[in-house]
């Protein structure tokens, strides 16, 4: 299937690191822009994580080029200068004030390259906290999301990189907003995305319901549910999450399972009456769904319109028949030579989806 690459034709420049600048740069490089990135002789340090940041480079780094530079070296900033010259967006998120000591800020940029669209992805927006080193961590222990997603008392951080992700996201948005305006205009702008701000914005559905309600939003793991069956249940063998998120499903899941008794009792009609009967509704529930597989469970399930998930691992995702068969999976190379396979972009434009067969990011000093 061909490749979308909507971008085609835009050439971006990055000075990053870590998770935040590489994922803005892997969207538009996934979607066809030519993306070069400006690494330190050696390459990013990135490239050499170990434990949970050993997959953040060939994760991020796909479909891109590279050139080593020692931007405090004339000869390192000259070449990081003739980019920039070129390029339509710059994304950079190294700290504060950086790359303007550099000479590589957006005034000095944008005085040689007018029509440039500078992204700065930093911790915090303009403000009391911009001068703090964030990371994707801190964010989400400031901005609230942490006390969202363990128990009470516990924080705990989402299971991925998922404000540093969605930081880059939102830098993406803003860019091709800033290249919209610039069909307009003719100039380019420098647009900022930070992680505290990110994060806040997603715990908003929180703020809201205190808005709404007057009552603080509990940890996930303790809230209650706006349904009553919503909930990771055990089989026989691998747990399965169920959500019946309407009245209809309820009389469907009710005949599906052979629950006669709950489908017949007119106090459990509405969702709100069976939110407030839930510890007499569960216990049954439970019990049958414990007595069958998790495959039987889901035979059951699968084609009726309820909501359900078999409880998945990172790892078994490589082996996902939907993911298989949509091209939800594209084939890498590492910088070893080993092959394997990584999420393409999760989208699809005029029928086409993005995947393309890449290596990471060559070594600095190596062409593409």
């Amino acid at each position: 299937m061909t490749h979308a690459t909507p971008l085609a034709g835009l050439k971006v420049v990055e000075f990053t690191h870590m998770v935040m600048g590489p994922a803005a740069g892997s969207i538009f490089a996934a979607l066809g822009a030519e993306v070069t990135r400006v690494e330190p002789h050696g390459g990013d340090p990135t490239r050499n994580l170990i434990g949970s940041g050993s997959g953040y480079f060939p994760m991020y780094n796909r479909h891109k080029g590279s050139i080593a530079a020692d931007l405090k070296s004339p000869e390192g900033l000259a070449a990081a200068m003739a980019l920039a010259a070129e390029a339509d967006i710059l994304i950079e998120n190294f700290r504060p004030g950086a790359l303007d000591r550099l000479g590589l800020g957006y005034a000095a940029l944008a005085a040689i390259n007018p029509r440039l669209v500078y992204c700065s992805l930093k911790g915090f927006l303009p403000g009391p906290y911009e001068d703090r080193t964030a990371l994707d961590e801190v964010a989400q222990m400031m901005g609230g999301l942490a006390y969202m997603t363990g128990p009470p008392g516990r924080p705990l951080r989402a299971g991925s990189s998922v404000i540093d992700v969605t930081g880059g996201m939102f830098g993406v948005v803003a860019i091709l907003a800033a290249i919209e305006e610039r069909h307009r205009t003719g100039r380019g702008q420098k647009v900022q995305a930070s992680l505290f701000e990110t994060t806040v914005y997603l715990v908003g559905q929180h703020m809201a319901q205190m808005a709404v309600t007057g009552h603080a939003a509990a940890p996930m793991p303790a809230r209650i549910s706006a349904w009553a069956i919503y909930d990771v249940f055990e089989t026989k063998d691998d747990p399965v999450f169920i959500g019946v998120v309407s009245d209809p499903l309820w009389q469907r899941f009710c005949a599906l399972f052979a629950l006669d008794s709950l489908r017949a009792d007119a106090t459990l009609r509405r969702n709100n009456d069976r939110v407030l009967q839930r510890e007499r509704i569960l216990p049954e529930i439970r019990a049958l769904i414990g007595s069958l597989t998790r495959a039987e469970v889901i035979a059951r399930l699968e084609g009726t319109g309820i909501p359900f998930a078999p409880i998945a691992r990172p790892e078994d995702l490589f082996d996902d028949p939907h993911l298989l068969a949509s091209g939800g999976l594209e084939p890498v190379t590492l910088p070893d030579g080993r092959q394997t396979t990584l999420p393409t972009l999760p989208i699809e434009m005029d029928g086409k989806r993005t995947n393309r067969a890449s290596a990471l990011a060559p070594v600095p000093g190596q062409t593409r």
